[in-house]
């Protein structure tokens, strides 16, 4: 219930804290450079005098955004492919499995590191990164449950009724497994968030000038000692969220296995 609380605290928190707390997160302040604590600064400035809560506040809405963004879309691209492979079968099975394993060759941070390299920056390039490097998870488990859903009653009373193969798959069996894809989409969120911090802090992610919680742990750490706050406030962020996702994927895996025992 507490991760289920934060989750809902940051959509709300990104979505409505700029216009409660109003001003420019770009705005430069030459008078007050650094300090921790300052007349009109909650949290203090960085070292260009941008205020630090605004540029956290506008900070999450990108990270927000590419984080559900390649999630969802990672879920959809590698179902449709794990269920067309499951179902299908042969050279169907042969040809996604095997491009699904050379993508799982190479680690999550480098298949985004070069996705980045070859598209370019941006919340969007950023976004499809992530989503190649997370569609074998779906298509894997996508896959081995369709293995087992293809061999059941209804999908073989559909097949003898002469139902299309799509549409058994669209109408029959996806709805069966539609609850442990939700359950990996939920726990995928933990990973994209950290892999779209780690694009931005080595400077692939996004813009520069745009507020983002990765780049302002990359940004802060030469003023780690003097104002740990630029660091240590924006990876606490982005911490607390990806646990926060991976006690919901566990909670709605437990809901979903406690619903079918019943």
């Amino acid at each position: 219930m507490v991760a289920w609380a934060l989750l809902a605290l940051y959509v709300l928190v990104l979505l409505v804290g700029p216009l409660v707390v109003p001003g420019d997160p770009l705005a430069q302040n030459a008078e007050q450079l650094l300090p921790p604590f300052s007349p009109g600064h909650l949290l203090g400035t960085d070292d260009l005098g941008r205020d630090l809560l605004l540029r956290l506040l506008y900070g999450g809405r990108p990270l927000l955004l590419v984080t559900v963004a390649s999630s969802a879309l990672a879920a959809v691209a590698g179902s449709a492919l794990g269920m067309v492979a499951g179902f299908f079968g042969r050279a169907a099975d042969g040809v996604v499995m095997r491009a699904m394993d050379v993508v799982l060759a190479f680690p999550l941070v480098l298949v985004a590191i070069l996705m980045v390299a070859v598209l370019g920056g941006g919340a969007v390039n950023t976004a499809l990164a992530i989503t190649v490097s997370q569609i074998p998870y779906f298509a894997r488990l996508a896959r081995n449950l369709t293995l087992r859903e293809r061999t059941q009653d209804y999908v073989r009373a559909a097949r003898a009724l002469g139902v299309p193969p799509l549409t058994i798959l669209r109408r029959e069996i996806l709805p069966n497994l539609s609850g442990a894809l939700l359950v990996q989409a939920t726990s995928t969120l933990a990973v994209a968030a950290g892999l779209a911090s780690a694009l931005s802090y080595l400077g692939l992610g996004l813009d520069a000038a745009t507020p983002d919680w990765g780049y302002m742990v990359k940004a802060g750490q030469e003023f780690m000692f003097s104002n740990p706050g630029l660091v240590l406030w924006p990876g606490l962020l982005i911490t607390v969220f990806a646990v926060a996702c991976n006690f919901a994927g566990d909670d709605l895996a437990d809901a979903f296995e406690t619903g079918s025992r019943r």
